[in-house]
């Protein structure tokens, strides 16, 4: 008999086959899948409490989401989540934004060059996407904040910990970042990769957009119809694409750009994928190693670079006790 798990993988299937066919006469493709779903991910997040604004800070124009004022309730912790390369902030944390709004004040940026954040500036930094963040949260009047942040993210949540916002960050919880690896062994795995990076994590068809899915998830999908796969392209990654190749360059060429790498005062949560294709595990114990007694190291089994969306219960579990102070944790 087959199982209800294997039944719904084939009725996705199903539905996936269905509307590539669907989507080859017009005037279906006139519509973007992605957009809408991007639509709905907006929606989401209106529901969930929060409210887009765009703050203007001369230098830069950062987009995030906010808590929407609520009379008559207390102010909750507040929490800043980065997302990393792939899409906007919408797509990258829409498994966490229910769980953890539920004891946190949620604030979710995107980074400059992502979704609608925009600058004139020539900085490619990790330096500088830290400071537009922390003046962010600045000019929003919120003095108190952790702060958590996945793969590129995680490079920049940690630059708001030890630099500008070191005064304001309480905790740090760092997901799938490579920070301890020097600019020699980025570009020691850039070479292993015997293609532009740019390519793999900027992707320009569907398949290399496939490759990506399945170097960030254990369990990737077998299959996605190759116009959807554009869709996503055309949506996601069209726009200021020359600025996040140069982000993605000055990374391979500085790394975290700290010599020495300074051991954060924060306690740090670091979450990892036990089958991270992009940073392997070791990179993990070596930040462990180097944050010392004040982090503390969780590794998810059969979970890869994307863990926050394929182990969504148990991370956002994680977060949430750490941040609460709980130091025994049973998943």
């Amino acid at each position: 008999m087959e199982s209800p798990r294997s039944l719904r993988h084939r009725l996705r299937l199903l539905a996936l086959a269905i509307l590539s066919v669907l989507y080859q006469s017009a005037p279906w493709r006139l519509l973007s899948l992605v957009a809408l779903w991007d639509s709905v991910l907006h929606l989401a997040f209106l529901f969930r409490g929060l409210r887009p604004v765009t703050l203007d800070l001369g230098h830069s124009c950062v987009h995030l989401w906010v808590p929407a004022p609520a009379r008559g309730h207390p102010r909750k912790p507040a929490l800043v989540l980065v997302h990393g390369f792939g899409g906007n902030s919408r797509w990258q944390w829409e498994g966490q934004i229910g769980p953890l709004s539920r004891s946190f004040d949620l604030y979710i940026p995107d980074l400059v060059f992502f979704g609608n954040s925009r600058s004139a500036s020539r900085d490619r930094s990790l330096g500088y996407q830290a400071s537009c963040i922390a003046e962010a949260m600045q000019r929003l009047g919120v003095a108190r904040y952790s702060v958590v942040g996945i793969s590129y993210g995680g490079f920049v949540a940690f630059r708001m910990a030890e630099g500008p916002a070191a005064g304001a960050v309480e905790r740090v919880a760092i997901l799938t970042a490579g920070i301890c690896l020097t600019p020699e062994q980025l570009r020691d795995f850039a070479a292993k990769e015997e293609r532009d990076v740019c390519e793999l994590l900027l992707p320009q068809n569907a398949e290399d957009l496939m490759n990506l899915l399945r170097r960030s998830k254990y369990r990737h999908p077998k299959w996605i119809p190759a116009f959807l796969l554009q869709d996503f392209i055309e949506v996601m990654y069209r726009n200021q694409r020359m600025e996040r190749s140069e982000l993605l360059k000055k990374l391979l060429e500085k790394g975290i750009d700290l010599d020495p790498i300074p051991v954060l005062n924060q306690d740090t949560l670091i979450l990892w994928g036990d089958k991270d294709d992009i940073f392997p595990l070791p990179l993990a114990h070596q930040l462990h190693r180097h944050l010392g007694k004040k982090s503390r190291l969780e590794v998810l089994k059969d979970a890869g670079h994307a863990l926050q969306l394929e182990k969504p219960d148990q991370v956002n579990l994680l977060i949430e006790q750490f941040l609460k102070g709980v130091s025994d944790i049973n998943l």
